[in-house]
C-alpha cells in the first residue's frame, strides 16, 4: 500500500514538472516565433549601418551598399528616386520611389493606384496593415506582394517600375513588395522593391522596409 501511495506522488510529481517543462517551451517557441518576424513593417525609420539612402521631399528609404544609386538622368521619369542592384546577367534588383502618382483619399486608395504599375499576368497578394516611421511617431501603410515571370530581357519587357524594368533572362521569377501611403501633405508615394527571387534576403527587405520614413 505505501509503495503505491509513493508511485502516484511521484506520478503527480513527474506530471507538475512535465507541465511546468511544457508551459516554458512554448513562451521560448513564442517568444522566438516573435522574433523571426521582427521587424517587418514595424515603422522604426532604422539606417543599417553602412547603407545607402535614397531621399526625396517626402519618403525617405535606405538600401543595401550592393545597390547603386540612379541620378535623375538615369532614372525613369516616373521615379523621383531609385537603386539598382545587378550582376553579370544584368539588372537583378531595383527599389523606387513613386511621389504623388494618382489622387487618392486614403492608403488603400494609395495601395490601388500602385498596383496598377505591376506587370499584367502577376500575381497579386492582398492588402496588408503596416507602419512607417513618420515625423510624429507611426504612419500607416499598406504592404502588397506580387510575383511574376520575366517574359523577355530589356525595359520593354514591362517587368519593373515603368521606365525602369529589370532585365534577367526570360523565364526568371521575379518577387516583388509595393509599400504605399499618403504624406505629410496627403500625396501619394509608393516605394516598390522588386527582385530576382533568391538575389535579396528576406533579412534585407524587412530592412529595406523599416527604413521607409515619410518626412
Amino acid at each position: 500500500m505505501s509503495s503505491t501511495v509513493t508511485s502516484k506522488k511521484r506520478g503527480r510529481t513527474m506530471a507538475r514538472r512535465t507541465s511546468t517543462v511544457s508551459v516554458a517551451l512554448a513562451a521560448l517557441l513564442l517568444v522566438a516565433g516573435c522574433g523571426s518576424d521582427a521587424g517587418s513593417g514595424s515603422g522604426s525609420g532604422a539606417v543599417p549601418e553602412g547603407w545607402g539612402t535614397l531621399k526625396t521631399p517626402a519618403v525617405t528609404v535606405a538600401h543595401p551598399a550592393a545597390f547603386e544609386a540612379q541620378s535623375a538622368g538615369e532614372r525613369s521619369k516616373y521615379n523621383a528616386a531609385a537603386a539598382t542592384l545587378s550582376d553579370e546577367s544584368g539588372t537583378i534588383g531595383m527599389i523606387t520611389v513613386q511621389l504623388d502618382f494618382t489622387d487618392a483619399d486614403s492608403v488603400e486608395e494609395a495601395a490601388i493606384g500602385a498596383e496598377a504599375g505591376v506587370a499584367l499576368g502577376s500575381t497579386l497578394g492582398k492588402q496588408e496593415e503596416i507602419q512607417v516611421a513618420g515625423p510624429d511617431g507611426g504612419e500607416e501603410a499598406r504592404r502588397v506582394n506580387f510575383e511574376f515571370t520575366q517574359k523577355d530581357s530589356g525595359t520593354d519587357a514591362g517587368a519593373g517600375t515603368p521606365g525602369g524594368a529589370l532585365d534577367p533572362k526570360a523565364g526568371t521569377r521575379v518577387e516583388g513588395v509595393i509599400i504605399a501611403g499618403l504624406d505629410a501633405d496627403d500625396k501619394t508615394y509608393a516605394v516598390r522593391i522588386d527582385a530576382v527571387k533568391g538575389k535579396l534576403s528576406k533579412g534585407d527587405l524587412r530592412k529595406i522596409i523599416d527604413s521607409i520614413t515619410v518626412n
